[in-house]
């Protein structure tokens, strides 16, 4: 046991997981950081300043990738080079009771490597929703709580921005902004003061730096990030990148890949958590490593799944499922509608480089009374652009080739889609099958998730109001569309491990410390109360991490843990 016994263990090392290992590290514990995946070292393991003739296929993928990966390969990122992001679909099984599409990346970084890295501070609305219209259970903090850790994280990972003074979309410490092409800005500005719900555009909030953060950085608008590349100039925000150097630089990580947590232990008598076992994902050895404290960061699905795998006398259900909440109010984000159109002018003006971020529509129905839509709650918002296409971008070769990518004969078009949010149902939920297994000898996991009428009529809503705006800001030829996603495909999971103020109804307490077993905290997305109405929620995950870890730190200097 003294061999393997630490401070802290920390389970994943996504998004969350890589700030618990930062935390935990900097304050002075030795942690044991835990990852199912195989290691991806920042820069060493990287390929993205291969050219596209470097690639054995320039950067498709195969049709036999695809017939293996039918859920993976639909992802908008999802190509030859990015492929080794994201986990084969036939490693790891699971079972749709109703179809959901669950994208993974199983390696140390996890989704990191391929998030979209939008990154938007949740507001008193978000907070306050579920009590005002009584669906899920209140959330246990409020914005206040949450606003000082929401600046302390974006010090370190960069976020680029426009201060707008909105409540309902709070500001936050931001770079400078990567700039609208002409035509976003004068939508932008057509559209200004024209609806009296004020609907405006303004810059998407990114975690790509425009500023040099330490060694990090700035973005040289490559465009590989949107690609699904790892980034070798850490030019957006990454756990490979930023926060797991940060640990390993403090000499306190232990850093463990190709370790499945199959269970966290319980002690009966001491009433709290001793440590974890996992199945090394190589050999298929199982060892046991212990620790005062863990955070359990393996994402919503996987943390909940790991939570009811952990069976003992004092919970048959499940890891602290005395509540029986574990698993429940599974959430993602309907998305998909929207409106394109063609815009007349600029024929003399051109795009620079790939900006890897757009245009932002903040939310603007059911603010107010005056806001308020009869067919349904919460809200949604939009993120969009515009762009123009080089004739000869598609074929060609030699001088001709090259004197048509300089002729960008198509006019303007510019389109937005809808981002709206999931209402917390009971019945949206996972479960394991214990009587099948997969190669590790996890029971394969069973989800059973839907959207139900609000959803449909926020998608309805979506197309219309998208349309009113391009036709505000001078497009000709709008069209609407909805692309019908289903529940999983916007990768924004959450809620399986709800905070609450109620143990009978939650699993966490407001410091994100599971109600019964009170040295194990969830910090991912497993937590989320709500889903929330703005899409990038990354950087609440990422702030409610540095808080629980203050908190857990504190509370062990005082022997409560």
């Amino acid at each position: 046991m003294k061999t393997y016994t630490y401070d802290a263990i920390v389970i994943g090392t996504g998004i969350s997981g890589g700030w618990a290992a930062k935390e935990l590290c900097e304050k002075g514990l030795k942690t044991l950081v835990l990852d199912r995946g195989r290691d991806v070292r920042h820069v060493a393991d990287y390929d993205d300043l291969k050219s596209p003739w470097e690639l054995p296929y320039r950067g498709w993928v195969t049709r036999e990738v695809r017939e293996n990966n039918p859920i993976q390969s639909k992802v908008y990122n999802y190509n030859e080079r990015s492929q080794k992001y994201f986990i084969r679909d036939t490693d790891q099984p699971y079972e749709q009771v109703k179809p959901f599409e669950w994208v993974r990346g199983n390696q140390v970084g996890g989704k990191s490597l391929i998030w979209g890295r939008q990154s938007y501070r949740r507001s008193q609305w978000d907070f306050e929703a579920n009590l005002k219209d009584g669906y899920g259970v209140d959330w246990p903090i409020r914005y206040e709580d949450i606003a000082p850790w929401y600046s302390y994280v974006e010090s370190f990972v960069g976020i680029t921005g426009t201060k707008e003074g909105l409540p309902h979309l709070p500001d936050g410490n931001f770079l400078p902004p990567m700039p609208m092409n002409c035509v976003e800005a004068e939508v932008a500005k057509r559209i200004k003061g024209k609806f009296a719900d004020g609907r405006m555009i303004i810059h998407g909030r990114s975690a790509n730096l425009t500023q040099k953060i330490g060694s990090r950085g700035p973005c040289q608008y490559k465009g590989s990030c949107d690609s699904g590349h790892a980034c070798s100039l850490g030019g957006y925000f990454s756990s490979n990148a930023a926060t797991l150097p940060a640990a390993a630089a403090t000499g306190n990580m232990t850093l463990r890949p190709y370790s499945m947590v199959q269970e966290i232990l319980y002690d009966k008598e001491k009433k709290k958590a001793i440590g974890v076992r996992i199945v090394d994902t190589e050999t298929l050895v199982s060892e046991e490593f212990f620790a005062n404290i863990i955070f359990l960061n393996s994402s919503a699905i996987n943390t909940a799944a790991i939570l009811l795998n952990s069976i003992s006398e004092a919970f048959p259900e499940g890891l602290g499922n005395t509540s029986g909440q574990i698993g429940r109010n599974l959430m993602d984000m309907p998305y998909g509608g929207g409106a394109s159109g063609h815009f007349e002018g600029f024929e003399d003006k051109f795009t620079f480089g790939n900006r890897p971020t757009g245009i932002f529509v903040p939310r603007f129905r059911n603010l107010n009374e005056a806001t308020k839509h009869k067919d349904f709650l919460r809200g949604y918002t939009f993120q969009g652009g515009a762009g123009r296409w080089r004739k000869g971008a598609s074929s060609g070769f030699g001088r001709g080739f090259k004197e048509a990518l300089l002729d960008p004969s198509e006019n303007w078009s510019m389109g937005i889609t809808g981002f709206g949010e999931h209402l917390p149902y009971n019945e949206n939920h996972i479960f394991l099958d214990r009587d099948k297994k997969d190669r590790f000898g996890m029971p394969i996991i069973n989800i059973n998730c839907e959207f139900r009428e609000n959803e449909y009529a926020m998608l309805a809503d979506m197309q219309v109001a998208a349309a009113e705006i391009l036709e505000a800001g001078g497009l000709k030829n709008v069209s609407t569309y909805l692309n019908e996603k289903l529940p999983g495909e916007c990768i924004h999971e959450s809620g399986t491990a709800r905070m609450g103020r109620d143990p009978k109804t939650s699993v966490l307490n407001k410091w994100n410390q599971m109600h019964e077993v009170p040295n194990v905290f969830i910090t991912d997305a497993a937590a989320m109360s709500s889903s929330g109405t703005t899409p990038g929620p990354s950087i609440t995950y990422m702030a409610l991490t540095a808080r629980a870890v203050d908190y857990a730190v504190s509370e062990m200097k005082k022997l409560n843990l």
